[in-house]
């Protein structure tokens, strides 16, 4: 059973694309992925340029994207906050007459800068900005009327495999984080 990402909440963070001149062709290999890496039929898709939502099949846990977006900010959020408690502890213990002289407005103001740091990588978690470059690559590739084959791996062994795979195929791979 796959696990989900502590930071995401997501079962797979990372993809893996490569687009094939045929569907037939692209098909094949899918099937030889999913045998060769030990891939469950979900992990693999092909997507074709008849398909009227490809997307589903290139970000299959969109629905759970309200999940990502609370789960990356709590955590963040929270590692923020303890960071800015800690980064406080030390500058209070140290003895910088900034903070010795108003150690409730100090520990307030750096307490909370640090959090909305860690919101803002929450941010930026959820917006998955590697995964920018891997839809594009498939969206061209389907106009172009290449049919692609899509990895969701689970961890980054599977990725990297996959990402072999994909390339000795002779497919124009990319992948994401």
């Amino acid at each position: 059973m796959a696990t989900l990402s502590s930071l995401t909440g997501e079962t797979s963070n990372s993809k893996v694309a490569a687009t094939f001149g045929s569907e037939r062709r692209a098909r094949r290999i899918a099937s030889g992925l999913r045998t060769a890496l030990r891939l469950r039929p979900s992990q693999v898709q092909v997507v074709t340029p008849r398909d009227r939502h490809p997307g589903r099949k290139l970000e299959p846990e969109s629905r759970g994207i309200a999940r990502t977006i609370i789960i990356a900010h709590a955590k963040l959020g929270a590692i923020g906050l303890a960071a800015g408690a800690l980064l406080f502890g030390l500058l209070y213990a140290a003895g910088l007459d900034l903070v010795t002289s108003s150690p409730g407005f100090a520990a307030a103001l750096i307490i909370s800068y640090c959090g909305v740091l860690g919101l803002l990588a929450g941010g930026l978690v959820s917006l998955r900005p590697d995964h920018d470059p891997y839809i594009h690559r498939v969206r061209e590739g389907l106009e172009e009327g290449r049919s692609a084959v899509v990895v969701h791996a689970v961890n980054a062994d599977q990725r990297d495999a996959a990402k072999r795979a994909l390339d000795a195929e002779g497919g124009d791979a990319i992948r994401t984080l």
